[in-house]
């Protein structure tokens, strides 16, 4: 298991992105409401499904009665082999990941790189 470090995006300035090859399970920080985005690269041969699990309650019921189970965590769906590139800003998904550790798992070889706005 390995840690995805962030690389700072703030300000106007040319920055180097550090990328975390995937491994089984990986993790990193989710910082809610600062606008952070994970990239996926899939640099492997063939198509890969990620799934991110943070620690969301097991359901929560919304509006007029919805109610969404957040226990699977959020599934990326299929990024295709070698030209798959995915970019997840993860406040529009915070229900899923509720701040904290988030777990990273299935994208195993798969390039990530997490994006902090702070």
């Amino acid at each position: 298991m390995a840690v995805i470090s962030p690389t700072s995006v703030a300000g106007s300035l040319v920055r180097n992105t550090v990328e975390a090859t995937l491994t089984a399970s990986d993790t990193f920080t989710y910082l809610p409401n600062t606008g952070q985005i994970l990239r996926l690269r899939n640099v492997t041969a063939g198509a890969l499904t990620v799934n991110l699990l943070g620690n969301a309650a097991a359901s929560r019921t919304y509006g007029e009665g919805g109610v969404v189970n957040y226990a699977a965590g959020y599934s990326t769906g299929s990024i295709p082999l070698t030209t798959g590139d995915v970019q997840i800003p993860l406040d529009s998904i915070q229900g899923f990941l509720d701040g904290g550790i988030v777990t990273v798992t299935g994208g195993t070889g798969i390039r990530a790189c997490l994006q902090n706005r702070v």
